[in-house]
């Protein structure tokens, strides 16, 4: 019944449409529609991206730079290593300390780990200022860059902790064997490294 009404209005308004008109038009027949009623769109949330696998293999050393910039992406704490090419103890805590699969796993996925070399020449440039090696500062030069971070206290090796605004959290001077480090390392993303004793 409802079809024939608004069939009978359809031809009227035609009809008062050729009456103005000169020309006849044939009046189309109403078309029917199959296609089921108008539903909601339900829309599939976005797929998570896969997490990528934490290296266990190895520590991935960065560049300060290289650190600075993928913070800017993903934003995470930062881990700097100062040492020097002549510290013994450097070495050792490489060899002992940054080979513990424990202390890998975890510097990977927490952290920026940076190595930085206190004398090394090359210059480095972080968020608009630059830090370049000193040759006659000290008995072999230094790096402006590592007197900054260690807050002109040179003591090596040194691990400086800073957070995801390149915030000075803590440095904590000498050697650090993995059952050392790793209470830093989880102070340090809970945010009480400051209360660790070193």
């Amino acid at each position: 019944m409802k079809r024939l009404a608004i069939l009978l209005l359809y031809i009227a308004a035609l009809s008062a449409c050729n009456s103005n008109n000169t020309k006849e038009v044939a009046p189309e027949a109403p078309v029917e529609s199959t296609a089921a009623p108008a539903t909601p769109a339900i829309t599939q949330p976005a797929p998570t991206p896969e997490p990528t696998p934490v290296n266990t293999t190895a520590i991935e050393w960065m560049t300060f730079e290289e650190a600075v910039a993928a913070n800017q992406q993903r934003p995470k704490k930062f881990f700097v290593d100062v040492y020097t090419s002549w510290c013994g103890w450097c070495k050792v805590m490489d060899k002992q300390t940054f080979t513990d699969p424990d202390v890998i796993a975890y510097m990977n996925e927490h952290f920026y780990p940076v190595k930085f070399n206190a004398e090394q020449k090359e210059t480095v440039t972080v968020n608009g200022q630059i830090f370049e090696f000193i040759p006659d500062a000290g008995r072999r030069g230094v790096h402006t860059l590592a007197y900054s971070l260690l807050q002109g206290r040179m003591s090596y090796p040194s691990v400086v902790y800073m957070n995801e605004q390149l915030q000075l959290m803590k440095v904590s001077p000498g050697f650090k064997r993995p059952e050392q480090i790793l209470p830093e390392l989880r102070a340090a993303v809970a945010g009480t490294i400051s209360q660790v004793p070193g």
